[in-house]
């Protein structure tokens, strides 16, 4: 199987590079955040590369990054989602980004992608919700309270205090960030206005 592939761009196509390795031409399947990213015909270039192997034929998908290549594979984990509508899914979102949407449960935020519904997004970040943190780059505490806000487990000023936030116009990743800092600071019995009076001096940083 081949795992990466190093050589120069020869041409593009509307979704894939032709890679020239040792005069070899390989077609390789891309997002198109991933082909944008890649130098002009002539340019080198390296690619992480997942190989499809089919009855009719072998396809290659290939990545700026192990890290988006192991995204590329998760995304297919959830039913529903194949190959197509993973690399649209890292197309609208790069991997960082992508992860922190399914950690703070931003089923909005992966709904953006072209062809992914509602339905579709709330399997994806249901799914994969557990996997993500890992590869997050936000605070556990506003994961925690995320989880705690789409299972309907937090506390009433907490949801009631987001909720005022998101009225005024920020977005619900925000709103959580900011109110799990006001709660931290404010304790565990802080009620619903002084969580948004804290919270919006978080926003205001």
């Amino acid at each position: 199987m081949i795992g990466k592939l190093k050589g120069l761009i020869d041409s593009y196509g509307e979704d894939y590079v032709i890679l020239d390795v040792g005069g070899v031409g390989y077609q390789v399947h891309c997002a198109s955040r991933t082909l944008q990213a890649l130098p002009q015909p002539g340019g080198a270039a390296v690619l992480s590369i997942e190989t499809y192997v089919r009855e009719d034929q072998i396809k290659l998908f290939g990545f700026r990054s192990d890290l988006e290549r192991e995204w590329f594979r998760l995304l297919q984990t959830v039913q529903g989602v194949g190959a197509k509508v993973a690399l649209a899914v890292l197309s609208t979102l790069p991997p960082t980004d992508l992860a922190n949407a399914i950690a703070l449960r931003d089923k909005a935020a992966v709904a953006r992608t072209p062809g992914v519904g509602p339905k579709v997004a709330e399997r994806i970040v249901s799914e994969l919700k557990d996997k993500a943190p890992g590869f997050a780059d936000v605070d556990p505490a506003v994961v925690q309270l995320s989880g705690a806000i789409d299972s309907n487990r937090a506390p009433r000023p907490v949801t009631d205090a987001i909720s005022a936030l998101v009225n005024l116009g920020y977005g619900q990743p925000q709103a959580a960030a900011a109110i799990a800092a006001a709660s931290r600071s404010a304790g565990e019995s802080a009620e619903t206005a002084q969580l948004i009076r804290l919270g919006l001096k978080e926003l205001s940083k």
